[in-house]
């Protein structure tokens, strides 16, 4: 595996603890360097890392508040 892509890897814990779990991506990582942003996708999206799901918990999290304020009057 390319070195930049373990110094990577190093980085962030998430996706050295998914490859260690599940070493498919390894020998994805290892045949072809330029993957690694596939990678990265999934593991964002494995683990709901994204912008997106970030908005999306904070906006449930305020649903519940808003609820429960509601049911508290």
């Amino acid at each position: 595996m390319d070195e930049e892509i373990i110094k990577k890897l190093l980085q962030k814990k998430e996706y050295y603890n998914y490859l260690k779990e599940n070493s498919e991506w390894v020998k994805v990582l290892k045949r072809n360097k330029y993957r690694y942003k596939d990678f990265e996708s999934f593991i964002k999206k494995k683990y709901k890392l994204r912008t997106q799901d970030k908005v999306s918990g904070a906006l449930d999290k305020m649903s519940v508040l808003s609820e429960v304020l509601s049911s508290l009057k």
